[in-house]
């Protein structure tokens, strides 16, 4: 059983104590799942967590981030893909749930029940963290708009049902002149080009929409709005990325644990070896560092403030980049096994590292803190 102290912290009420005994006990009973057809898999899964009702606060006026986070760590520390199925649920209809129209709000009770997947169309082959450069095109086109244009690395591309396309419509330069549409997957003129595998199997593919016509009721929020949005988005959903990266790492500590208690090595067990013990106090100290950070970023979320970018970006640097180095003493704690396919332990080393690249890659992040950081040091030097 992993350690769940964390819980009294009191970044918490009752009620997320409540929810994650709740998760616990399902995730005990349901995971982890068999990966070998993701696709499948992935679906059954939203099916699952929507019946189960995890899905209810990923959509909605009133999204509480620290339950999402608790839902994000739980997962990724029993299955990293029941993570993901959750995670591109709220991620896919986060402009939906912040800007949609009530027509477009309707995709929102299919998707917290499980009945609808929903995907993020941000990316690009020439765009990742820099959303300005985009190059997909929406050009007015009578009362709608023709939408052209490529998108890549989109989780749940393929399997979809909705999802949520950022484009170029030309309001202004740069980032001011994107917007974002809604976009059912029997669209004609939607292209799935290419299916991507990556070293943590997931849904993931290139789309192309060629001449694709949306009516004036697909534009989410007003014209130019798309970067606004894009960066709300993320500012919800960024925090529970370092979420579950915590969930990767806190299952890579417990299973160092039971096995330098189990291991012997020299004739004693590997944990009474001193230098064992560094690396396991190591491990807990950018565990809990982690939590930390991830839990502030997700109150103060709560708590009302309208932007948290500078308090997201550090939970997700950080959590994710110690989750990388907690994770590889692990493959070093448990030796051969570390890197046995199939392993728990070889399995969160090929889940962590996508986590330090999509929704802004880690030095992507260090730009947004120290922008904040300077901006706070103008404002007071004014």
């Amino acid at each position: 059983m992993s350690d769940t102290r964390f819980l009294q912290w009191p970044f918490f009420d009752a009620r997320h104590r409540e929810l994650a005994e709740q998760l616990e006990s399902w995730c005990q009973r349901e995971l982890p799942r068999a990966h070998d057809d993701v696709d499948a898999t992935c679906r059954q899964l939203v099916k699952d967590l929507g019946k189960a009702g995890f899905l209810k606060g990923t959509a909605g006026a009133d999204i509480d981030v620290r339950s999402l986070c608790l839902i994000r760590e739980t997962l990724a520390r029993h299955d990293g893909l029941a993570d993901f199925a959750f995670a591109m649920q709220g991620l896919g209809t986060g402009a939906i749930s912040l800007y949609g129209s009530d027509e477009q709000k309707k995709w929102l009770d299919k998707t917290r029940q499980g009945e609808a997947i929903s995907a993020f169309a941000l990316s690009e082959p020439r765009s990742g963290s820099d959303v300005a450069q985009l190059d997909t095109i929406a050009e007015r086109d009578g009362d709608g708009y023709r939408l052209n244009g490529e998108k890549t690395w989109i989780s749940n591309g393929g399997i979809a049902d909705i999802y949520t396309v950022f484009a170029r419509t030309g309001e202004g330069p740069g980032a001011k002149g994107l917007s974002v549409f809604l976009v059912p997957a029997d669209t004609p003129g939607l292209e799935i080009r290419e299916r991507l595998e990556t070293v943590a199997p997931h849904p993931l593919a290139r789309l192309g929409f060629n001449d694709m016509r949306l009516p004036a009721s697909a534009l989410i929020g007003k014209p130019g709005q798309g970067f606004r949005i894009a960066m709300s988005v993320l500012d919800v959903f960024r925090s529970t990325v370092g979420a579950a990266a915590l969930g990767f790492a806190r299952r890579a500590l417990d299973e160092s644990v039971s096995r330098s208690l189990s291991r012997e090595l020299f004739g004693a067990a590997l944990a009474d070896l001193q230098m064992v013990q560094g690396h396991l106090a190591d491990m807990a100290l950018d565990v809990d560092a982690a939590a930390l950070l991830v839990y502030r970023a997700a109150w103060t979320k709560d708590q009302g403030a309208e932007r948290v970018t500078r308090e997201a970006a550090m939970a997700k640097l950080f959590a994710t980049d110690q989750a990388q180095k907690v994770i590889d003493q692990a493959v070093q704690l448990h030796g051969g096994d570390g890197v046995r396919k199939g392993h728990i332990i070889e399995s969160l080393y090929r889940e962590i590292r996508a986590l330090r690249i999509y929704e802004g890659a880690s030095d992507v992040q260090k730009v947004v803190i120290a922008r904040s950081v300077m901006s706070e040091a103008s404002s007071n030097a004014g």
